[in-house]
């Protein structure tokens, strides 16, 4: 399982370990996960997914997955998601 947020792309970053002698070494500074369910209004239905709680806080505060997924870029999002955005928004186009 990757270390990837689903909603926002975000993973592990490289930096250094520096000790009180100023010895660097590597080290990876990895996203803080979380699997969480996350419901989705217009299908009425929840979805289980492994995101970061920056992501968390910022679905949140743009009111919930479905208003979230409105607004994010398809690049950054797994295909998981994806998928599900695709379904929202043929959940609320106008059926003729």
């Amino acid at each position: 399982m990757s270390r990837v947020c689903e909603l926002t792309g975000k993973g592990p970053m490289s930096g250094n370990n520096v000790s009180h002698a100023n010895n660097k070494t590597r080290r990876r500074f990895l996203p803080n996960l979380n699997e969480v369910t996350l419901l989705s209004e217009k299908l009425n239905r929840g979805y289980s997914l492994r995101i970061s709680a920056a992501a968390l806080r910022s679905v949140d505060h743009r009111g919930g997955l479905d208003a979230f997924l409105a607004k994010a870029k398809d690049d950054e999002l797994s295909d998981r998601a994806l998928k599900i955005k695709r379904e929202i928004a043929k959940a609320e186009a106008p059926q003729a």
